[in-house]
């Protein structure tokens, strides 16, 4: 399995515009961070985790040609806001499959209501196959994918688990029976907003506290704001197997 971290930054990414913050001001590439998603790929298999805003620029960086699906988080624009541009895809593959939650996909139905159009549709309109998700697990070329309920402040999120690694963004609380989804991992991906506590996303001593109980293997961190600091000095204050995720990492698993 390959992943590739298409986008590691939260939700007006680094570069915030318009800052003067000495991380946005950073020359360091590994401090430039795209909205938060992930590629997944397994045999031919490749499927996304979130298409935020900067979905268009990731899957050319990525030079991503085929996609067979796309998972859904939650509905917040940082992680849906790109869904108009599968649109190439779908002039090469036809409609793409999409999985969610029933909540996320009542709203994608709104806010991209012409995609969902089923009379007088626009010609060139993008086209989805809309799979309704639940906390069982369900299969993706031949591969079981784990939902895992977490608790973005109010908001019910997914996270999930594919064989031997799990990716979980958006994330303030766990309950403890989804813990056990998280056993025996290789890698986990987690979120660390910043520094300073949040109401609904791990700071970064939450977010190592967290992985501490979870005990992966590796551990990367994600959805990361300016306010978390310079990439390379924080990386150099964390666990040996603790990293921090960066746009175009690629790790094997």
């Amino acid at each position: 399995m390959k992943v590739t971290f298409l986008g590691t930054g939260t939700s007006q990414g680094i570069p915030i515009i318009g800052s003067t913050h000495p991380v946005c001001l950073s020359k360091n590439p590994k401090d430039k961070r795209l909205r938060v998603s992930v590629l997944v790929e397994w045999d031919d298999y490749a499927y996304v985790v979130d298409c935020g805003p900067d979905f268009r620029q990731q899957m050319l960086r990525a030079e991503c040609t085929k996609l067979d699906g796309i998972l859904f988080t939650h509905e917040h624009a940082d992680h849906t806001a790109g869904l108009d541009d599968i649109r190439p895809f779908n002039f090469r593959q036809g409609d793409m499959p999409i999985y969610a939650h029933e909540r996320v996909i009542e709203g994608l139905e709104k806010r991209f209501d012409y995609i969902f159009e089923t009379e007088n549709k626009y010609p060139g309109a993008p086209g989805v196959i809309s799979n309704v998700i639940t906390s069982k697990p369900f299969t993706l070329g031949g591969l079981e994918i784990i939902p895992v309920n977490l608790m973005h402040h109010e908001l019910q999120v997914f996270g999930y688990r594919f064989g031997d690694f799990a990716y979980l963004t958006d994330m303030k609380t766990i309950e403890e029976e989804e813990m056990g989804k998280l056993k025996n991992l290789k890698v986990l991906v987690v979120n660390a907003l910043r520094i300073e506590p949040h109401m609904s996303h791990l700071n970064l001593e939450e977010a190592l506290n967290f992985i501490e109980r979870v005990k992966p293997e590796k551990a990367y961190l994600t959805h990361i704001s300016h306010l978390l600091g310079f990439h390379d000095e924080v990386q150099q204050k964390l666990p040996s197997n603790v990293f921090l995720a960066y746009d175009n990492l690629q790790i094997s698993i």
